[in-house]
């Protein structure tokens, strides 16, 4: 419709989806205040505030995404959720919509779902060819339990697509259990949890445990019931993969002893881990190199002459000297020593211990490489460095 398409809240909604994805973002955020409203976007990791839309139009806004998301207009008094797919300069978008009342009236938030960002190959993750060599092996393993882990927005979810991608051939039936579906991916069965109607993760893993398949994707393993079925599986002959919220790769171990599973069981059906965080990347268009202080070199850990580098800010990277960012990767693999640790009962110091002594690279060690080859910032270092610790 010529006259909608030309409203101002209209074009406002647009432009700012534009401007959005023109500045590789991930959310959107509009949040009512007492007398403005606040238009951020996450870049990169950090919320930066682009547009301050009069207090008058808080209702069109509103009123315009819900609309576009397929909710109650109406309904001001509840959280709803709502998904959008539109077309943005020839570009075809799609945006999780989340609407939560507030005292100063409804907030919303705008997860965008860039394809390219998500459906990355193998080798666009970022892996070392030593991280490499031991992911190919892992996700060649005809059954088991493969875990990528980490916090939230670390990536996780690229890695899983990208094993689920490298594995999509037309001798496998891989079925997907997610909350939500954050891509379709062809020729994969794809199923979303929904809590209202009882289908959650062990339910559906239990359904597609009687469907015939190779290759079974878990979205994330909350609670015990479900780290059981998916350990069975794979014992049973499938292959599973599947994410936990875990500091590192041997401490995952350790949570899924937590989680009740018997170190035989885990020694008998534990493939690897991929520990992963995303890391800022320098802007290349303002990089400037220094020599790093005393300071800063036993931070690193490094002796003598050390340049380092930072960007100093331009339009290029809106002045934050930074520019998109890279997964660094921690890899355990459950080899000889390895696995006595674990029938042993070793804690996770020595369970890590055992692997870097079978060639784990820390994700310490992957993000110093990165900030020596100047990469990325001693100051991104010191934040993994005190998030791991």
């Amino acid at each position: 419709n010529p006259t909608v398409s030309n409203s101002p809240v209209v074009r406002l909604i647009n432009s700012l989806i534009r401007q959005a994805l023109k500045m590789g973002a991930s959310d959107i955020h509009i949040e009512p205040l007492e007398n403005r409203i606040r238009v951020r976007v996450r870049v990169d990791g950090d919320l930066q505030e682009i547009l301050t839309p009069s207090k008058h139009t808080q209702s069109a806004i509103v009123t315009r995404v819900k609309i576009m998301a397929g909710m109650n207009i109406a309904e001001k008094r509840v959280p709803q959720d709502g998904r959008i797919e539109m077309k943005i300069d020839d570009s075809l978008v799609d945006l999780r919509i989340s609407v939560l009342p507030t005292v100063y009236g409804e907030k919303i938030v705008m997860r965008l779902l860039n394809r390219g960002n998500f459906l990355k190959s193998k080798e666009e993750l970022g892996f070392t060819p030593e991280n490499m060599e031991m992911f190919d092996a892992i996700i060649d393993s005809p059954n088991g339990v493969f875990l990528v882990t980490g916090p939230t927005g670390s990536g996780k979810t690229t890695t899983l697509y990208a094993a689920l991608n490298e594995l999509n051939k037309i001798n496998k039936n891989i079925i997907t259990v997610e909350d939500p579906v954050e891509y379709k991916i062809e020729g994969i069965n794809q199923v979303q949890v929904n809590t209202k109607a009882g289908l959650l993760f062990a339910t559906g893993l239990r359904s597609i445990l009687r469907q015939d398949p190779d290759i079974i994707m878990v979205g994330e393993i909350r609670d015990e019931e479900t780290a059981e079925i998916a350990v069975r599986a794979a014992i049973t002959g499938h292959l599973v993969i599947s994410t936990l919220h875990t500091n590192d790769a041997p401490s995952t171990v350790m949570r899924l002893q937590d989680m009740g599973i018997k170190p035989f069981l885990i020694d008998a059906s534990l493939r690897g881990i991929v520990a992963q965080r995303l890391v800022k990347k320098i802007c290349t268009n303002c990089k400037t190199e220094y020599n790093a202080s005393d300071i800063e070199k036993e931070l690193l850990g490094v002796e003598g002459e050390v340049i380092l580098h930072r960007g100093r800010g331009c339009p290029k990277c809106y002045y934050t000297g930074y520019s998109g960012r890279i997964a660094i990767h921690e890899i355990l693999k459950m080899d000889k020593d390895v696995r006595e640790a674990v029938q042993n009962g070793r804690n996770a110091d020595e369970l890590a211990a055992a692997a870097q002594k079978s060639g784990m690279k820390t994700l310490r060690d992957n993000c110093l490489e990165l900030v020596l080859s100047g990469v990325t910032t001693i100051n991104e270092f010191s934040q993994i460095v005190f998030k791991i610790v």
